[in-house]
């Protein structure tokens, strides 16, 4: 087994749902040093500053993004894709890459 996780901080998001678990339970397995799963009551991730939070506070160095809006019969799929599209860009635009 590689020690690639050994000293890794590997945020999730979506870490409590449904694949999150699964992916964390694997990361644990693997030796990940520490996992830091983002919690929709603790960081928005519709709010860039929340974001901002959630990276100053865990120094990840990975960041696996799980978290999703879903529905059920009768959603609006055109909602939901906006929703994920917006938590996937603003996870991914950081203002200063060294965070």
């Amino acid at each position: 087994m590689s020690d690639f996780f050994k000293d890794k901080c590997v945020v999730i998001t979506g870490g409590a749902g449904f694949l999150g678990r699964y992916v964390v339970r694997k990361l644990e397995g693997r030796g990940c040093a520490r996992i830091f799963v983002s919690k929709i009551e603790e960081y928005d991730l519709y709010e860039h500053s929340s974001i901002i939070r959630m990276y100053e506070e865990s120094r990840s160095d990975i960041v696996i993004h799980l978290a999703a809006v879903v529905g059920g019969i009768g959603a609006n799929p055109g909602k939901f894709f906006y929703d994920n599209v917006v938590m996937g860009i603003h996870l991914m635009s950081m203002p200063d890459a060294s965070v």
